[in-house]
């Protein structure tokens, strides 16, 4: 007779849930989707559509977060019950499911619990990652590509809604660079610890003579922030350039000069968008993402701290969190966390969870000594 026991296992996860769901403050949250439902509901809400959009957003986040909390409890008790019918049945491969089951609910609780960590100022809004192609010719620019392609795949898999605002292609293969935003809860805390330089090195497909080739690419990640309309930007400030979007190899893909680049005089911050299909559009997108970026430069020149929010990245030797390795050797191993894998090939599919979750708890470590 089968005898199959997980209830050790399935105690402790609900203990570190029970953690979980204190720390997230589920009477709070259902508190505050209520709030926010109401104004959902207002027959004048669209009245003001900035405003409305906000609601909308705001709400579906934190109903996707409630949904989340609960259904991990839905899934606990029918753990217990899958494992009471297994031994009833004598049957394996019920036993089997179950087990599948505990590890699919250990990883969403680890997942979880990691969140936890996440109190920054900024850490719950949602992030612009923008990927520029560094030191390495060709090879960067290839390898900024397979950059883009990773976190967008690791978005994909997460079910987290993307937008790719500006992307401006290489002339022989890849990207120069790509900004993209990322629409879902704490989506800026989670990425932040993916900011930095990432290197390359494998045989080079772009040399004749089949040598290793090193190359670079800066990953840089800012929050979203509602609060941009606080920066006020004279237009005197701005110089705004129009032009067509463009395809790869500079194809283009619009006939109109819908694509917008501001730059801001004074600090040199240039932002691009092309992702709307009119240069009205492509303007408000590119004013918030620029509102977003002067907004933490101006908290951090306040608070005289250290920028490091976005950071200074050179994608060059020297300064790399995070090096890929395809020859010699196969491996991926974050330089910060030593955390490392022997499957490149899984990591620029999207296999990001256990560098993410490193790397938050590696840079929540000195405030806990």
């Amino acid at each position: 007779m089968l005898d199959f026991d997980l209830s050790a296992d399935i105690q402790a996860l609900r203990s570190t849930f029970a953690d979980i769901k204190t720390v997230v403050d589920v009477d709070a949250l259902t508190t505050e989707i209520a709030r926010l439902s109401d104004e959902a509901g207002a027959p004048d809400l669209w009245d003001d559509t900035e405003k409305a959009q906000k609601v909308t957003s705001a709400l579906s986040h934190r109903q996707s977060e409630l949904a989340r909390i609960s259904g991990i409890d839905r899934r606990l008790d029918d753990l217990e019950v899958m494992v009471e019918l297994a031994n009833e049945m004598d049957d394996e491969d019920a036993a089997e499911e179950a087990r599948h089951e505990l590890a699919e609910l250990e990883d969403i609780v680890g997942q979880l619990e990691v969140q936890t960590l996440l109190d920054g100022e900024y850490d719950n809004r949602p992030a612009v990652i923008t990927i520029r192609a560094g030191a390495g010719g060709v090879d960067a620019s290839d390898f900024a590509e397979m950059l883009l392609r990773m976190y967008l795949r690791w978005a994909e898999q997460h079910k987290y809604p993307v937008t790719i605002m500006d992307s401006s292609y290489a002339e022989e293969a890849g990207i120069k660079s790509a900004t993209f935003e990322v629409d879902a809860p704490y989506a800026f805390g989670t990425l932040s610890v993916e900011a930095g330089t990432h290197r390359l090195v494998r045989m080079s497909p772009f040399n004749s003579a089949g040598k290793r080739q090193t190359s670079f690419a800066a990953v840089e990640v800012i929050p979203l922030l509602d609060e941009a309309v606080e920066v006020d930007i004279p237009e005197s400030d701005l110089r705004v350039d129009v032009f067509r979007s463009s395809g790869p190899g500079g194809q283009s893909v619009n006939t109109t000069d819908s694509a917008v680049r501001l730059t801001h005089l004074p600090t040199g911050t240039v932002v691009s968008m092309q992702n709307e299909k009119s240069q009205i559009q492509n303007r408000a997108a590119a004013m918030r993402v620029l509102q977003s970026r002067l907004l933490i430069l101006q908290k951090e020149q306040e608070a005289a701290i250290k920028k490091d929010l976005a950071g200074v990245i050179t994608a060059s030797w020297g300064d790399q969190m995070r090096s890929y390795v395809l020859a010699p050797y196969q491996m991926v191993k974050d330089l910060r966390t030593d955390y490392e894998v022997n499957n490149p090939a899984a990591v620029f599919d999207g296999d990001l969870d256990g560098f993410i979750a490193a790397g938050i708890k590696w840079r929540k470590r000195p405030s806990e000594d």
